[in-house]
């Protein structure tokens, strides 16, 4: 969906998203939704702005309210044509109700309205579409992604650290539109849930990548590979935890030692003193005795 902001044309923020790389979908601020629609007509009738009307129509989709909608954006292509946000959004309702062939149709056009639209991450949308129009042949990491990650125990890539980077971005994107619409199981969703998991891997965050396998079963999507990096995920989690622990250990002895070679230097200078003081002392008494007996002598 393409609401072109979290924030509306009124100003009304309409979801928000999670800190990191783990999609979990937007969260939107349903409970306000009638009076939004309200107010967006409102300001349409007064205005005729056409992006309050896109802005409802944004809304509806979210309600799943399709068929309302797709009138909304069809009354606003025949009033401003070739509108990217139109395109993308129509797009996806047909892609909400099943109808890839002009799901496929609509976003090939907003990609062409707008190349860079959703962080540059349309590509994979068209990839997920053609997947889901050729069928299950095309459900797999080669044809969506071009790439794959192995299925040894431990993910591998010949992609650049760089060229990683941008899959996970891509990836995120589009799997965050997802999970925001898509509660159920989905052979699509689970394979691209694994392979964000892959990528997070080797970027060596553990945590997250252990989170992302969790949801791409959760999806459907549980392979030997799956679960044996979920184990490895956590055996590497324990190993940091370990590291961390030993770490602090030595760190903890490091500052036990300089606090101990310190009190051991201060005793040191402190004994010193003090033996210097009494020597100077002792010396004074004699000096002064000397002095005493000899002025006796004198008288």
């Amino acid at each position: 969906m393409n609401g072109e902001t979290k924030k509306l044309k009124n100003g009304a923020f309409i979801y928000e998203d999670h800190d990191g790389v783990i999609p979990y979908g937007h969260d939107f601020y349903i409970d306000n939704f009638p009076k939004l629609i309200r107010e967006l007509d409102s300001l349409y009738t007064a205005t005729r702005d056409i992006d309050y009307l896109s802005d409802k129509g944004y809304v509806l989709t979210i309600q799943g309210k399709y068929q309302q909608a797709l009138q909304i954006y069809f009354k606003i292509e025949q009033l401003e044509p070739n509108r990217y946000s139109t395109a993308s959004n129509v797009g996806t309702i047909y892609e909400l109700l099943g109808d890839y062939q002009k799901a496929l149709f609509w976003i090939s056009k907003a990609i062409r309205l707008n190349p860079k639209s959703h962080m540059g991450s349309e590509w994979l949308h068209l990839k997920i579409l053609e997947a889901k129009i050729g069928g299950t042949k095309y459900v797999n990491s080669n044809f969506l992604l071009n790439t794959n990650f192995g299925n040894l125990e431990e993910p591998t890539s010949t992609l650049s650290k760089a060229q990683r980077k941008a899959l996970i971005n891509s990836l995120y994107f589009q799997l965050n539109e997802r999970l925001s619409f898509i509660k159920t199981e989905d052979p699509i969703i689970g394979i691209l849930l694994f392979e964000l998991g892959n990528l997070v891997f080797l970027e060596k965050n553990y945590h997250d990548a252990k989170q992302i396998y969790y949801k791409a079963r959760d999806y459907g999507y549980d392979t030997l590979p799956l679960r044996e990096r979920i184990d490895l995920a956590s055996n590497m989690l324990l190993l940091e935890l370990r590291k961390e622990n030993h770490q602090l250990f030595l760190h903890n002895i490091y500052h036990q030692n300089v606090f101990v070679i310190t009190l051991t230097l201060a005793s040191i200078v402190i004994c010193t003193l003090s033996i210097t003081l009494w020597r100077l002392r002792k010396k004074y008494r004699t000096l002064s005795k000397r002095l005493v007996d000899e002025k006796s002598d004198v008288v």
